[in-house]
């Protein structure tokens, strides 16, 4: 699986609009609306690299209001959760 960050500009009158048409893609799993540089953040989990070529140009560039993408492939992932279950293999819960 190759999961993706796509910070996407959107146009002011049309970010709830644009957002939800990108929650609706197939391979976005989650968008954000956020405070900052961006208007928009989408989670995106696809099978292979050239997917994310059919996704993000091909689809969510063009949602009616999107002005621009950049797209930050993930290589790996960390999690506290995970680095907790990591460090307590081996130890007996008494």
């Amino acid at each position: 699986m190759v999961n993706a960050i796509v910070l996407i500009q959107a146009a002011a009158d049309s970010i709830p609009e644009a957002a939800q048409a990108i929650a609706d893609i197939d391979g976005v799993t989650e968008v954000y609306s956020c405070a900052g540089e961006v208007d928009l953040i989408a989670l995106v989990r696809v099978a292979q690299h050239e997917d994310l070529a059919d996704l993000v140009p091909g689809r969510i560039s063009k949602v009616p209001g999107v002005l621009n993408t950049d797209t930050h492939i993930a290589f790996r992932s960390y999690s506290r959760r995970q680095a907790e279950a990591a460090f307590a293999i081996g130890l007996d819960d008494d």
